[in-house]
This record gives C-alpha cells, sequence and structure tokens, in this order.
C-alpha cells in the first residue's frame, strides 16, 4: 500500500466522488481506504432528506458492487456515471426538482416539467 496515495476522483455535472477523507480543515487528504461522495455541488436541485438518502443507498450498493475491484479513475467514473443516471431518474419521477433560484439554470437533465393547467392552448405557461 502507498504511503502518499493519488488523489483519485470522479466528477460528473451532479456528482463528485473522491478517494479521500476530509481533514478538520475541509481539506481532502488522498486516501485508499475512504471514498467522500459530494451530491448536486451547485445546488441544481431541490432534496429532501428521502431522496438525498436515496442517493447514498444507490451509491453504497454501487461501491459494494465494485468490492475488490481496483480502486482506479476508471471505476470511480462508471460510480459516478450510474449515480448521474440515478440522479435523473428521480427528477423524472418528481422526487426531485430544479433549484428555479440556483446560480446555475440549465436544465443539463432535461426542461422542467410543467402541470397541464398552468399552460395556455398554445403550451406556453400562463402568467
Amino acid at each position: 500500500m502507498d504511503d502518499n496515495p493519488m488523489l483519485l476522483k470522479s466528477t460528473t455535472r451532479h456528482i463528485r466522488i473522491f478517494a479521500a477523507e476530509i481533514d478538520r480543515d475541509g481539506e481532502l487528504v488522498p486516501s485508499n481506504q475512504v471514498l467522500t461522495l459530494d451530491v448536486d455541488p451547485d445546488n441544481e436541485f431541490t432534496w429532501n432528506e428521502d431522496a438525498l438518502q436515496k442517493v447514498y443507498r444507490k451509491f453504497d450498493e454501487l461501491v459494494e458492487a465494485s468490492s475488490g475491484a481496483d480502486l482506479t479513475d476508471y471505476n470511480l467514473r462508471r460510480i459516478g456515471s450510474d449515480l448521474e443516471h440515478f440522479l435523473r431518474s428521480l427528477l423524472h419521477k418528481g422526487e426531485i426538482s430544479y433549484n428555479l433560484s440556483s446560480r446555475v439554470n440549465n436544465y443539463s437533465m432535461g426542461l422542467p416539467q410543467v402541470a397541464p393547467d398552468e399552460q395556455d392552448s398554445y403550451g406556453l405557461i400562463k402568467s
């Protein structure tokens, strides 16, 4: 085992995974034993505790499924990509929603849904 591990990471739009732990100063310290998950770092979505716990459980499942595999950038990216798809499914099911107060509103997972009674006959949102 290497005493000075390199910081491995996976960064997608809404999921960041680091092979590191956070020290008392809030700094990442590379680790071969600990994965740190950062969900929605830009606050693009509105979360409730249940949805967030689903993401953590899915993360644990994905990590467990890859147990025994080498800790590599590729394996972390695969977990990050699977979690990104999981977030998309939560959005499409309405379990999370876009945070319209976010500094970034690019609707990277598809345009927000508008309830039919909020639209006029042309499909435009009523004001």
